[in-house]
């Protein structure tokens, strides 16, 4: 008789490891996507307003202006030629391109008015400003 053959009732001396592994791999893997989903745009501090509410339209694109001056569209950093051309572009695609506009309350209010004025060329005429409502 073999050595490397057992019988029915003998312990094995060795763990198959192999589907400890697999989960594990998975885990990882369903953390990473979960992380990455969480990311939902560039946080700035909205201003406030006693103006009712505005919910944003489906597949609505967003402009934000941070404390420092940078321009952001739809979480991805831009400068004003490239935020004309994109919004061009998805202009193109749906006449009616719903806009919104998150400045930080600090921002430089010329980054502001060049972003405004950026959607009145292009002829987007649905935007809207992103504040938090006044307590």
């Amino acid at each position: 008789m073999s050595a490397d053959i057992r019988e029915d009732n003998q312990p094995y001396d060795d763990i198959n490891v192999t589907p400890m592994l697999d989960l594990a791999y998975v885990l990882l893997v369903v953390f990473i996507i979960l992380t990455t989903a969480s990311v939902q745009g560039i946080k700035v501090e909205s201003p406030q307003t006693t103006a009712a509410e505005n919910l944003a339209k489906p597949q609505t694109r967003a402009i934000t202006i941070t404390r420092d001056g940078d321009v952001f569209l739809d979480a991805y950093p831009v400068d004003m030629a490239q935020l004309e051309t994109r919004l061009a572009q998805m202009k193109a695609l749906n006449p009616a391109l719903p806009v919104v506009l998150k400045g930080d309350a600090s921002a430089q209010y010329e980054k502001v008015m060049l972003a405004l004025e950026v959607c009145k060329r292009l002829g987007i005429t649905e935007i809207g400003l992103v504040t938090k409502r006044a307590q």
